[in-house]
């Protein structure tokens, strides 16, 4: 139990130092690529939060090229989002008033569009795109076959793929 403490309290010196060192840096760095200061602090936060929860920390000549790749997949998450958000709200406004849902459910919405985005984006890019071609376009097997240039039984071996990756998803955010 003390070796515990010991070691957290460690990493959290260590992250301190990381931060104390690093953080001007990555912010001026990820503002150049935002162009939003209010972004640019908020991905720089959370870039340090990643390291605390990951508690993995850099070898010190290696810290800026860590931090550069973590804020980088962060920023690709939030312009994932933001996509994301931009598409739901132009389908919201092709519906009647009475229909468009509360500020709660469309929270709601977003964040699991946003985890089904992430979902999708880990699998390979065949069973991806053909999963994609039949829930969102409606297209055959056969005539997603034709599509991506394979076999029929290749595409019910993607569409499987996805599938089995969408219910592992689930059981995992069950409560």
């Amino acid at each position: 139990m003390a070796q515990g403490k010991a070691a957290g309290a460690r990493l959290r010196k260590q992250l301190g130092t990381l931060y104390v060192d690093h953080h001007g840096w990555l912010s001026s760095w990820l503002q150049a690529r935002l162009g939003c200061s209010h972004t640019a602090a908020d991905l720089a936060q959370d870039t340090y939060v990643r390291l605390l929860v990951r508690g993995y920390l850099p070898e010190p000549e290696q810290s800026r090229r860590h931090l550069r790749r973590i804020a980088s997949g962060l920023m690709i998450d939030h312009h994932r989002r933001r996509r994301i958000e931009a598409a739901y709200r132009d389908a919201l406004s092709a519906l009647p008033e009475p229909e468009v849902p509360s500020e709660e459910t469309r929270a709601e919405v977003i964040d699991t569009l946003v985890r089904i985005d992430a979902l999708l984006h880990k699998l390979p890019a065949k069973p991806r795109r053909a999963f994609l071609l039949s829930r969102l376009d409606g297209l055959s097997y056969p005539q997603i076959a034709h599509r991506l240039d394979v076999s029929v039984s290749s595409v019910e071996k993607y569409i499987a793929r996805a599938l089995e990756a969408c219910f592992i998803a689930a059981l995992e955010q069950r409560p």
